[in-house]
């Protein structure tokens, strides 16, 4: 079966669109690509290194001179990819609190989204790629084969994301959660540089009601419909 080459699928946080994603990506065979995990790379680094988060000029040289890849993952810790940074595999530290409350101020950064945007396209012209992002379908790959957009209501999705820290052993509150996540939305939508927003031509799919399984089911068969009309058309 022919798929699409270059999947691209965006959405707010805790939509599921990287968990489906992935799940999707190896029921097809192909390459995960979580992009927003470049933006966590940058924070980490920035914060390990100290660096001042209101020089947006400090971040985009880090950026800049950062050699940033991901790969696929053959070890059996159930990470979704390994993310390399000048070579040092930083895949499990980029998830944390710290950087949580600084990855957006990163990813609102021009000069970073320019840098890292070729990190990205290069990756997805390896070929059979899903790519999960923000702005995938509307800038990082504006031609991508096939674009969906999953979405899901704010109060599922802060409880998707508290269930998910408490199933690794974090604390977490529900409330603080819920208003990161709107605060979140509201940044990402309205900033200058590449806002979420849906693309003209993607596919809506909203998970509120679905359970994982039946997202990643919805997921693949947008996908499989897709091939089908290219083959009939």
């Amino acid at each position: 079966m022919s798929l699409p080459n270059t999947i691209a699928v965006d959405g707010p946080a805790g939509s599921g669109k990287s968990t489906v994603a992935f799940a999707v990506s190896q029921r097809i065979d192909y390459l995960f690509v979580d992009t927003g995990a470049f933006y966590r790379a940058i924070t980490l680094l920035a914060i390990e290194r100290q660096l001042n988060f209101d020089d947006p000029q400090q971040i985009a040289q880090l950026a800049q001179k950062t050699r940033l890849d991901m790969t696929p993952d053959s070890g059996d810790d159930q990470r979704q990819y390994t993310l390399l940074a000048d070579g040092e595999d930083i895949t499990l530290k980029i998830h944390s609190p710290l950087v949580d409350s600084k990855v957006s101020v990163v990813a609102a950064n021009p000069a970073v989204r320019d840098a890292l945007m070729d990190v990205q396209r290069m990756v997805a012209q390896r070929g059979k790629a899903i790519l999960a992002g923000r702005d995938i379908g509307t800038v990082v790959l504006p031609d991508a084969d096939l674009k969906v957009y999953i979405d899901a209501s704010l109060d599922i999705r802060a409880e998707r994301r508290y269930q998910q820290r408490i199933d690794n052993g974090e604390t977490a509150n529900l409330d603080a959660i819920r208003e990161a996540m709107r605060a979140r939305d509201e940044y990402d939508s309205s900033r200058k540089a590449a806002p979420l927003q849906q693309a003209s031509d993607a596919v809506y799919l909203d998970t509120t009601t679905l359970t994982l399984e039946e997202s990643i089911e919805a997921l693949y068969q947008i996908i499989k419909q897709h091939h089908s009309i290219q083959t009939e058309g």
